[in-house]
C-alpha cells in the first residue's frame, strides 16, 4: 500500500484488525498531522478526569502501601525515602513513555486507543523491517507477563487474607491452626467471588472495600503515632544484601502498570492524562508521598519487627487493632475479584474459540476453578508473605513496569527520532540492564529468603498481648 493509497483511505473508518500489512510509515508527521485519537474517543460514557484519577489512587493504595514500612527495613531511614522518591519518578516516567508511545501510534495507525499489549505490537509491525516477525510475540509476551502479575498478586492476596485472620482467631479463640489451614479456608469465599464476570456487579465489593480501606488507614495511624517515636536504633542505610528486597518491594507496591492504558484509554479528555499537572503526575505524586511517609514512620515505629503489612504488626488481643486486621482482610478480599478479572478477560479471550459456544459457561465455571484452586496451591507453598511480596515485585512489574516500556519507545522512535546523540537510546539501555538487575537479585535474594525462612510465623497465641 502506498502513502497515496493511505491518503485516499484517511476518511474511512479503521479499527485494529485493519492494520495487519506490513506498512511502512516512516513519515510519520504526514499521517499523524490529519488525525486526532482523543476527538474519536467516546466523549459521552468516557470516564471523567477527576474518575480517572480516582481509579489510578485506588489501584495503588492496597497492599503495597501496607509493605512500604517493610521496604524501609530493608533499606534503611535515609536510603529508604531517597530510594522511594527514586523509583516513584522512575516508575512515573516509564509510564508515561508507554502513554506517549501509544498516543503517537493511535495517530499513525488512525485509531482511537491501544492497549498495553496491542501498542508493544504495533510498535514492533511497524518498527524497523527487522523486528517485525516479532510483533506477534511481543504481544504475547505482555499479555503473558500481565496475566502472571495479576495471578501472582492473587496469591499474595490469598496469604495476605488468611494471614490477617489467622492472627486474630488463633489469638482470641488461643487456638493453633496453621496458616495453611487459613488458606483453605480463605479459597472457599474467593471461588465465588472468582465466578463473577461482569465488572458492574464488582462494583459493590468495591466500594465496600474502599471504605473499610479508609477505616483501616486511620486506625493504623493510630497506632503509628500514639507512642513516642523512637529513631536512634535505626540504620541510616540497610546491608547491601537486603536493598534487593527493598526495590522488588518498592516497585510491587508503586506499579500499576497493567490499569494505565485501560483508564486513559476510557478518558474522556485524554489530552489531561499526561503533562503537566495531569492525571498521571498528579496521581503518582500523591503515591509517592504517602508512600514514603507511611513507610518511613511505621519503620520507625515498629523497627526489626515490621512484618510484610504493617496491620500485621498491630497489637494482639486489641479490639481497635483485631478490626482493622479483619477489615482490610475483608477490603482484600472484596478487591480479590477485580484482581482475577483481568487477567482471566486476557486469557479466555485467547482460548474461548477452542470450545463449543453451547459449552462457554461450564468451560468457564471450571477454569476459573481450576485457576483460584492452583492459586491456593501456590500461596500454601509459599505462606510467608514478605519475601513473596518481592519475588513478584522482582519478576513481573520490573519487566512489565520498566523493561517493556523502554523497548517499545526505542523501537517506536528508531532510528531517527532517538535525540540529540541518541541520548534516548543511552537512556533506555540503561533502564532495560536497571530492570534485568532489578529482576535478578531482587528474585534471588526473595527466593534465598523463601527457602531459609521458617514457613510457620511466631504463633498468634504466642504473641497476643495483654491491652
Amino acid at each position: 500500500m502506498s502513502l497515496k493509497d493511505t491518503k485516499e483511505k484517511s476518511t474511512s473508518v479503521f479499527t485494529i484488525t485493519d492494520f495487519h500489512s506490513r506498512t511502512n510509515l516512516t513519515e510519520k508527521g504526514k499521517l499523524s498531522d490529519e488525525y486526532d485519537p482523543f476527538a474519536h474517543r467516546d466523549q459521552e460514557t468516557g470516564t471523567s478526569t477527576s474518575g480517572a484519577l480516582a481509579h489510578l489512587l485506588k489501584s495503588s493504595l492496597g497492599t503495597g502501601i501496607l509493605a512500604m514500612p517493610m521496604a524501609f527495613l530493608n533499606a534503611g531511614l535515609v536510603f529508604g525515602m531517597i530510594g522511594t522518591l527514586v523509583v516513584g519518578f522512575l516508575c512515573t516516567y516509564c509510564v508515561h513513555m508507554l502513554v506517549k508511545t501509544s498516543q503517537d501510534m493511535c495517530r499513525e495507525l488512525r485509531v482511537p486507543a491501544l492497549g498495553f499489549a496491542e501498542t508493544a505490537e504495533k510498535v514492533f509491525e511497524h518498527g524497523p523491517i527487522g523486528l517485525r516477525k516479532y510483533s506477534k510475540f511481543t504481544r504475547q509476551f505482555v499479555d503473558g507477563s500481565l496475566m502472571a502479575t495479576y495471578y501472582a498478586a492473587a496469591c499474595v492476596y490469598i496469604v495476605f487474607i488468611a494471614t490477617s485472620f489467622r492472627d486474630v482467631i488463633n489469638c482470641d479463640l488461643d487456638i493453633n491452626w496453621h496458616v495453611r489451614i487459613y488458606i483453605a479456608l480463605t479459597l472457599i469465599p474467593c471461588l465465588f467471588i472468582g465466578q463473577i464476570r461482569e465488572l458492574k456487579w464488582l462494583v459493590p465489593f468495591s466500594a465496600m472495600a474502599n471504605v473499610f480501606i479508609i477505616v483501616t488507614f486511620a486506625i493504623t495511624l493510630y497506632y503509628m503515632f500514639n507512642e513516642p517515636l523512637v529513631f536512634e536504633d535505626k540504620p541510616y542505610i540497610a546491608k547491601a544484601t537486603q536493598l534487593p528486597l527493598f526495590f522488588a518491594t518498592v516497585i510491587f507496591a508503586m506499579e500499576g502498570i497493567g490499569v494505565v492504558m485501560p483508564v486513559e484509554n476510557s478518558m474522556k479528555k485524554p489530552q489531561h492524562f499526561l503533562g503537566c499537572p495531569g492525571v498521571l503526575n498528579t496521581s503518582m505524586l500523591t503515591v509517592v508521598t504517602l508512600y514514603a511517609i507511611i513507610g518511613f514512620f511505621g519503620y520507625i515505629r515498629f523497627g526489626s519487627e515490621v512484618r510484610g503489612s504493617i496491620t500485621l504488626n498491630l497489637p494482639y488481643g486489641a479490639p481497635l487493632a483485631d478490626a482493622a486486621k479483619l477489615l482490610m482482610a475483608l477490603a482484600i478480599l472484596f478487591t480479590y475479584g477485580l484482581q482475577f478479572y483481568i487477567p482471566n478477560d486476557i486469557l479466555w479471550s485467547k482460548i474461548k474459540h477452542k470450545f463449543d459456544p453451547k459449552n462457554h459457561n461450564i468451560s468457564q465455571i471450571l477454569l476459573r476453578t481450576g485457576i483460584i484452586l492452583i492459586s491456593g496451591g501456590v500461596a500454601a507453598a509459599i505462606p510467608n508473605l514478605e519475601p513473596f511480596i518481592s519475588l513478584v515485585g522482582a519478576v513481573f512489574f520490573s519487566l512489565l513496569g520498566i523493561f517493556v516500556p523502554s523497548l517499545t519507545e526505542t523501537v517506536h522512535l528508531w532510528p531517527n527520532n532517538l535525540g540529540f546523540c541518541k541520548w534516548k537510546l543511552i537512556k533506555n539501555i540503561i533502564l532495560c540492564i536497571l530492570s534485568i538487575l532489578a529482576l535478578i537479585t531482587g528474585a534471588a535474594v526473595s527466593i534465598i529468603e523463601i527457602i531459609n525462612m521458617n514457613n510457620d510465623l511466631p504463633e498468634a497465641s504466642a504473641q497476643c498481648k495483654a491491652v
